[in-house]
This record gives C-alpha cells, sequence and structure tokens, in this order.
C-alpha cells in the first residue's frame, strides 16, 4: 500500500516534465522564433508590421477583407480593385514599401511586388523559396507540375516547356 503514493509522485512528476517540455517548445514556436526571424528580416531593409503574439496579422487581416474592402461600392468600369480584392497586402504594400513582411501566424510573409526581384526570387536555385502545401487543394488540382518539387519539378518543366514557346502560343487570324 505503501508503493502506490511513491506511484503517484513519480507520475506526477513525469507528467509536469512533459508539460514543461511541450510549454517551452510553444514559446519557442510563437514567441522567440518569430522575434529572432524579424529581427533577421528589418536587418535586411524590410520593412512590415511588427510580430503579434500569438496570431501575428490574421486579426487585421480579418478585418480589413469584412469590413473596409466592401464598406465603399466602385465606380463603373473601374479596374483598380486591388484594395478590394486584397486589402491587407494593398496596404501594407501602401506602407511599408514594394518589399515589405507581415505575419501569417507566427510565420514571416515576405511581399515582394517589384517584378525583376520577384524573378530573381522565383528563378534563384538555391531552394530558399518553400512552396505552399495544401492537401485538399492539391486533391482538386490533381499532381501537375505546381505541386512538384526538385528534379521531378525539373523533368516535368522540360516536357512541358517547348509547348509555351512564343510561336506556339501565337494566335494565328487566318
Amino acid at each position: 500500500a505503501s508503493a502506490m503514493p511513491w506511484t503517484f509522485l513519480l507520475g506526477g512528476l513525469m507528467a509536469l516534465q512533459v508539460l514543461l517540455w511541450q510549454a517551452g517548445r510553444l514559446l519557442r514556436q510563437l514567441w522567440w522564433h518569430p522575434r529572432r526571424l524579424e529581427r533577421a528580416l528589418r536587418a535586411q531593409g524590410i520593412r512590415g508590421t511588427a510580430y503579434r503574439f500569438p496570431t501575428g496579422d490574421l486579426r487585421e487581416y480579418g478585418r480589413l477583407a469584412n469590413e473596409e474592402a466592401w464598406s465603399k461600392p466602385l465606380p463603373p468600369r473601374c479596374h483598380d480593385i486591388a484594395h478590394r480584392v486584397t486589402p491587407f497586402l494593398h496596404r501594407l504594400v501602401l506602407e511599408h514599401g514594394k518589399t515589405s513582411m507581415s505575419w501569417f501566424g507566427s510565420t514571416p510573409r515576405v511581399t515582394i511586388v517589384d517584378p525583376a526581384l520577384a524573378k530573381d526570387v522565383l528563378s534563384s536555385k538555391f531552394g530558399h523559396l518553400e512552396k505552399l502545401n495544401f492537401p485538399a487543394l492539391a486533391k482538386v488540382m490533381g499532381d501537375g507540375l505546381a505541386s512538384h518539387e526538385g528534379a521531378r519539378w525539373a523533368k516535368h518543366r522540360r516536357i512541358l516547356g517547348p509547348a509555351f514557346q512564343l510561336e506556339k502560343l501565337k494566335v494565328h487570324t487566318g
């Protein structure tokens, strides 16, 4: 009968250790890591919103999408729709410049509007650009070039390349 309290005490200490370890992981993921990334991006001259624990800019993103974007009607035949389609990104670029950062939860997002810089980033062979992974969307879109990475992407890109040559894309009027 005396062994039972020691078992509970040992089990309680192990549970506390696991709880503290998980809390430390969560704190590192939601506080220290985003702060370190924010300092590194600002050191490179990238301006943007400050990280807000724990959701980043999600609240502001939702507010702008639901309220301000639809509060005023568009004039007839208006093609300036960026503020309606992506109101948060539109405001981000206006306030912080063509290369700016925002926060999707604890993950920084760098927005690049300059076409030349976007081309440099997208054509970089360094592999720093990570493709977004949306399994539900992949089921709808299928297993195509957009979902491939690395050697598999390169192989399929070589196969598809000739189909997109300028001569083949021109519309022939006859």
